[in-house]
């Protein structure tokens, strides 16, 4: 089928329209399908369970694919744990330790944002600028921050070069590329497809990440069984022989 070029459209509508389509949602859970690609070409495959209370706690659960689980990730707005059952060792800290590993810096917002399709809640939107890439709409701004109401004490807001691309026809988000001001050579992209409904709402089915710095990651989530109306639990205890990472 060959489709009418799109009509320009503002940022003000385009922002709207983007809104309205986001994944409302207090609690959030999938089973899910992780593949993990090194810059080696090394890959990995487990099955996952993610579940998320909006604002609060992202929580996973690792296994191979037919095993017992090797690995429990909890995070919070200013904290990280991690348990790793094959070392029989966890770490307890905060975000320089997802920092560090993917050499950019995230936090619960931005994190939250990319697993559900959603654009950033706790960051500026005022100096976006709309353009048409294709055959989808393209939100661009060169430095979105952190809104000052957001920002913990003494905390520094770090400038975001973004771009998001969406579908013309429910403008839900199908790509969003990430990149720290002044690290150019540093940038984190998610794409998303197999959109479904879930409780009348559209969710991504497949996430593909690819996180570029010193080094390259790719890590796709393909999730099912997704649920948004569930209260969840988020267990997480640290058996007493294992020792703590350094």
């Amino acid at each position: 089928m060959i489709k009418k070029p799109l009509k320009e459209q503002g940022e003000s509508f385009l922002l709207e329209k983007m809104a309205a389509s986001e994944l409302n949602f207090n609690w959030f859970s999938a089973r899910c399908a992780v593949t993990v690609i090194s810059d080696k070409k090394t890959k990995t495959d487990f099955r996952g369970q993610l579940r998320i209370q909006k604002d609060s706690v992202i929580w996973m659960s690792l296994s191979p694919a037919l095993g017992i689980e090797v690995a429990r990730l909890m995070i919070t707005q200013d904290s990280i744990w991690f348990i790793n059952r094959i070392e029989k060792n966890y770490f307890k800290g905060d975000y320089d330790f997802i920092n560090s590993f993917f050499q950019t810096t995230i936090d619960f917002d931005i994190l939250q944002a990319l697993l559900v399709g959603n654009d950033m809640t706790h960051y500026e939107d005022d100096n976006f600028r709309a353009g048409i890439d294709a055959m989808d709409y393209r939100l661009s701004a060169t430095q979105r921050s952190k809104k000052k109401k957001m920002l913990q004490e003494e905390e520094v807001p770090n400038i975001l070069v973004q771009n998001i691309w969406l579908n013309p026809d429910h403008y839900k988000i199908t790509k969003v590329n990430l990149k720290e001001f002044g690290e150019e050579n540093k940038q984190l992209e998610v794409k998303y497809s197999r959109f479904g409904a879930v409780q009348d709402q559209l969710v991504p089915g497949l996430l593909e990440m690819l996180l570029q710095a010193d080094r390259k990651l790719q890590i796709k989530l393909q999730y099912n069984n997704i649920s948004t109306d569930e209260a969840l639990k988020f267990p997480f205890s640290i058996p007493s022989k294992y020792t703590k990472m350094p």
